[in-house]
């Protein structure tokens, strides 16, 4: 199976990768092709996921469910394999890709990096064989891309915390077991693993979304949420822990963004070729071609930037700013790719009988979370003149 469609291979992309790397793709796409395709559409129509507990059961059956993590029941996987995980997910839907990316890069990479031993032998087998939902609580109704603005706050009483405040736009969080928590104290912003089922929290599941509608989208609220020494992450302090599990969550979307623009691509080529106006294919006309291929050269260069990314994360020399450039440019470009093929499929580009704008809608909130473009831009210009422009 190759990396990409075969009508779109045009670089060879398929020959950089290794047969285990090309076997956890093959899987993954299987189970995603006949597990998750022919319901996604409707689930994004309806804005809702049919037993979302029983899809992450499944994935975690697969394995994916931090997969790039060491023990704990985790696979201990690449980051090459957990990149083309994201791949095949995003390929069917970014709210899908976003479940797997919280669970795994966010959730149970802030366990595993950041938590106490007992709270990482309580959840993180659980939560890798999926019978276990984890969600990550930082964006606040008034601060998202300025988290240190944060109001939700914890204080120390006796031998235990107190959490109150408020979270918003929590992928996972109703139907989460274990929320990882950042707030304010006395101490500096530090993390907790607070049990779902803990007196004073609640979430509610928001709705009136024109974008991941296959995604379980939450407010989190704390009301005197009380909860013992062991769920603070005892070493953390400040921002470094939450921008730190950003960065491993935004290495998937890097991935996962290209997933959704190869799906756009490959849809627009065969209807361009089936599809005849004027007496031939549309395919057959010029601009139609310029479009096509330059949707394939920004794809096959957001493939090949993904790929060196993952093989740098692998080695262990890749740096957060190396990231911003993924995430910025996949995401800016797959973005223009999913319109351009709106473009080519006209009126019925805009029906969901066809994923085209599906995907393109989706990616207006990729385009923004992890990091809006602007604040990527501004990493990056920091990393080009060695000046912070961000206040």
């Amino acid at each position: 199976m190759d990396l990409n469609d075969a009508a779109v291979d045009l670089a060879g992309l398929d020959e950089l990768l290794n047969d285990d790397e090309r076997d956890v793709q093959r899987a993954v796409r299987t189970m995603a092709q006949s597990r998750i395709a022919p319901y996604v559409a409707d689930w994004f129509e309806r804005g809702t996921v049919d037993d979302p507990r029983g899809l992450v059961r499944e994935l975690g059956e697969l394995g994916v469910l931090g997969m790039h993590l060491t023990g704990y029941g985790c696979a201990g996987l690449s980051a090459t394999e957990y990149g083309l995980t994201c791949l095949e997910l995003e390929a069917v839907d970014s709210g899908i890709r976003s479940l797997v990316s919280v669970q795994g890069s966010l959730a149970m990479y802030a366990l595993w990096r950041f938590g106490s031993e007992e709270v990482k032998t309580q959840w993180l087998p659980a939560m890798a064989a999926g019978d276990a939902v984890g969600c990550f609580g930082l964006t606040e109704p008034d601060h998202g891309s300025d988290p240190s603005g944060m109001t939700t706050r914890a204080r120390r009483d006796g031998s235990d915390w107190v959490i109150n405040g408020g979270k918003m736009w929590i992928t996972n969080g109703s139907i989460a077991d274990v929320a990882v928590i950042w707030a304010q104290t006395d101490e500096g912003i530090r993390g907790f693993a607070v049990p779902t089922s803990t007196p004073g929290f609640s979430a509610v599941e928001i709705r009136h979304k024109l974008s991941l509608r296959a995604s379980i989208t939450s407010e989190l609220t704390m009301d005197e949420v009380r909860v013992p020494e062991e769920c603070v992450f005892p070493e953390v302090r400040g921002l470094g822990g939450p921008l730190t599990c950003l960065a491993e969550a935004r290495f998937g979307v890097v991935w996962g963004a290209m997933g959704a623009a190869r799906t756009c691509l490959s849809t627009a080529l065969r209807y361009a070729v089936e599809r005849s106006q004027f007496g031939r294919p549309v395919a057959g006309f010029q601009l139609t071609q310029q479009k096509l291929a330059d949707m394939e050269l920004e794809y096959v260069k957001g493939m090949l930037l993904a790929m060196h990314l993952a093989r740098r994360k692998d080695a262990g020399t890749l740096r957060s700013a190396q990231v911003s450039l993924g995430k910025l440019n996949n995401v800016r470009e797959a973005l223009e790719i999913c319109r351009t093929a709106r473009t080519i499929l006209g009126a019925n580009g805009i029906s969901l009988e066809y994923p085209v704008i599906r995907h393109m809608n989706n990616l207006e909130s990729v385009l923004t979370y992890e990091g809006t473009v602007e604040m990527h831009t501004l990493v990056i210009g920091k990393a080009l003149t060695g000046i912070d422009a961000f206040r």
